[in-house]
């Protein structure tokens, strides 16, 4: 059944059109991802749905008696509570019931008071009290924010000492424990921990209401959603199917589109053929033939609508190495750090060394940010000590965009930091991530988060460094960026050291994973999958490190990684080979059709037949090439 409609849907700023005609019949029970590039208009859309912005056309008609609940950039939280103050005035109505119950009770015990109303009416408020759980809303609400990443001591702390992630964590809790009817939720897991999202998934899949997800986090969608909505050039495209089935399916569709497309494209052609040829005759008959064609051929491109896209536009991301590093790149030893009473981490130890994509893992405030900020020498850890390799260059990316001067535009933040290249140079650059025209002059502060992120992306990639640094590189990212990033990773073959908390990204492109504890780094060789494996399997068949293994089984595995990464670097290679092939034989087939339009060439039958030939040769070597192509594609998959 039904629970929320939207009707025919418009909003412009100006003359950019936002959202042109949105439809969509959302049911009970529906979990839908919205996907789409930053700035298509999702959380335009869900604005809308809840009213804290108007459309210029359409409306939202929600099921009568039904609630929305949206978490929203601007939070809705008193900073003068506690995190637990602050959630708990979702039972402000439970904890009025129980504060009656108190006062009967004491009115109980005065012998002039009316004790069969009081008793009467404690009756029935203890029925309601039970009936929605006022014994265990306390320790329900602690649990929720507990499992969303919070501390027991930053639960009872006013919520004007939290970071801005923790706020975020206490307006996401307070809203899950409203239990609205509809729950929108934009960029949910952002700032949330491993723990933290796995927690936000077995909630979600147990929500009984409807639930609205704008995320990035492919992984997230997968396990969560089971329908999905593409918000593409202000229109929106439904998908019966999570993320994994919405990129298949959308591959599906656009080929079925375009050999429409192309087919309407060919009846088009031979129309006109048909019509040039029927008035050559220049007789009545002919004539209205023509015509009749004609008007074929008018209905025909009327309906005909614009070539489908087969691609988006997206950045062009290339991470090369100005020099190469030596094998052993950072050792720590014996590291620690405190704040205060805090203790971060005492004691741990770890060796990377060249080429290694090692991820960093941890519940939240464990230090993992300030552990990079060591191996930077940006902090000072209380003991122990960083040795980095000979020739280590560090690249550094900031979650936090800090590095990036909010006055400056984009142009002069990347000229002022590499003053030696020229103007076409940065400007070129630039354009590869998509700042085109009179962007450039943007100022920073002006920018959105994912531009932000672009940005900073930018100054890593000109910087050449051979040992990169990144914390959480994916936030605000789009899907599209986040996948262009995870393939130039991929061949990137400097060392990498990152925190991420994308299940999707630590899959696809880390060798290793080392949870940050308070007293050590625990070493998993292999990506997210692995890790999980290991930690859910018994406690006698987890590695906790390389001191647990032989150097010989080490060496093994480690030798097992690099034959498979090797292996796929070649096919990789191979595929850009016979790619180039495809594009000669097709440029060549091209320039000899032109030839055969030439007067000299088809008034000439021995001109004619040589090239017909030859485009016949080309045609059968190009299917070769295919088939090899297709080969190597599907090597990669297995």
């Amino acid at each position: 059944m039904a629970i929320l409609y939207v009707n025919n849907i418009k909003k412009s700023y100006g003359v950019d059109v936002v959202l042109d005609g949105i439809n969509l019949i959302i049911n009970e029970g529906d979990k839908i991802g919205f996907v789409g590039r930053n700035g298509a208009g999702k959380t335009t859309l869900f604005k809308i749905i809840t009213g804290s912005i108007k459309q210029d056309e359409g409306e939202i008609i929600l099921q009568k008696g039904k609630t929305l609940g949206y978490l929203s950039q601007n939070l809705d939280i008193d900073e003068n509570l506690t995190a637990f103050e602050e959630v708990m005035k979702v039972f402000s109505d439970i904890k009025e019931i129980e504060e009656r119950m108190r006062q009967i009770e004491e009115e109980l015990s005065d012998p002039n008071s009316d004790h069969e109303r009081l008793l009467k009416e404690y009756g029935r408020l203890q029925v309601e009290f039970e009936n929605r759980n006022g014994y265990s809303c306390e320790s329900y609400a602690k649990g929720v924010l507990i499992g969303l990443g919070l501390l027991e001591e930053e639960i009872s702390k006013k919520i004007c000492y939290l970071s801005g992630g923790q706020k975020t964590r206490v307006a996401l809790a307070k809203l899950l424990l409203k239990s609205p009817d509809v729950l929108l939720l934009d960029e949910p897991t952002n700032h949330l921990d491993l723990g933290g999202i796995a927690f936000l998934e077995n909630f979600l899949k147990e929500y009984r209401g409807t639930v609205l997800i704008i995320s990035h986090d492919r992984y997230f969608l997968d396990v969560i959603t089971n329908k999905t909505v593409e918000v593409l050039n202000g229109k929106v495209e439904e998908y019966g199917g999570n993320y994994s089935y919405f990129i298949k399916e959308r591959k599906n569709r656009i080929e079925q589109r375009v050999k429409e497309y192309e087919l309407k494209q060919k009846e088009i052609k031979r129309l006109e053929e048909m019509i040039e040829r029927f008035r050559s005759f220049n007789r009545e008959k002919s004539i209205k033939q023509a015509e009749s064609k004609e008007k074929m051929l008018l209905k025909l491109e009327e309906n005909l609508g614009d070539r489908p896209i087969t691609y988006e536009e997206n950045v062009r991301i290339s991470f090369d190495t100005r020099i190469k590093s030596g094998n052993d790149v950072l050792q720590i030893e014996e590291l620690s750090k405190s704040y205060g009473e805090k203790v971060l981490f005492n004691n741990i130890n770890l060796m990377i060394r060249k080429a290694e994509k090692v991820a960093l893992i941890g519940e939240n405030g464990r230090g993992k940010s300030t552990l990079l900020k060591i191996i930077k020498g940006e902090v000072q850890p209380d003991s122990g000590y960083i040795r980095l390799g000979r020739n280590v260059e560090i690249g550094y990316y900031d979650q936090e965009q800090r590095d990036l001067n909010p006055e400056k535009t984009i142009l002069d933040e990347v000229w002022d930091e590499f003053p030696q290249k020229t103007v076409r140079e940065i400007r070129n650059a630039l354009a590869a991530f998509l700042f085109k025209g009179d962007d450039v002059f943007k100022k920073i502060k002006d920018l959105s988060g994912g531009e932000k992120c672009r940005l900073n992306l930018l100054k890593l990639m000109l910087k050449k460094a051979n040992f990169l640094l990144l914390d959480e590189p994916t936030n605000h990212l789009d899907i599209l960026t986040r996948e262009e990033l995870e393939d130039t990773l991929l061949e990137y073959d400097g060392t990498i050291f990152v925190i991420s908390h994308d299940r999707y990204f630590l899959n696809k492109v880390v060798q290793k994973i080392c949870e940050l504890e308070e007293n050590s780094i625990v070493e998993y060789l292999g990506n997210y999958d692995y890790y999980m494996a290991k930690k859910n399997a018994k406690e006698d068949e987890i590695v906790v490190n390389e001191e647990g293994k032989t150097k010989t089984q080490i060496e093994k595995e480690k030798k097992k990684l690099k034959q498979e990464r090797d292996k796929i670097k070649n096919i990789k290679n191979e595929i850009k080979k016979v790619e180039a092939e495809i594009e000669k034989k097709e440029k060549n087939i091209a320039e000899l059709e032109e030839e055969l339009c030439k007067e000299e060439v088809y008034t000439n039958p021995n001109m004619t037949r040589d090239i017909n030939q030859q485009i016949i040769n080309l045609k059968d070597e190009l299917e070769k090439c295919y088939e090899i192509w297709e080969e190597l594609l599907a090597n990669i998959e297995e």
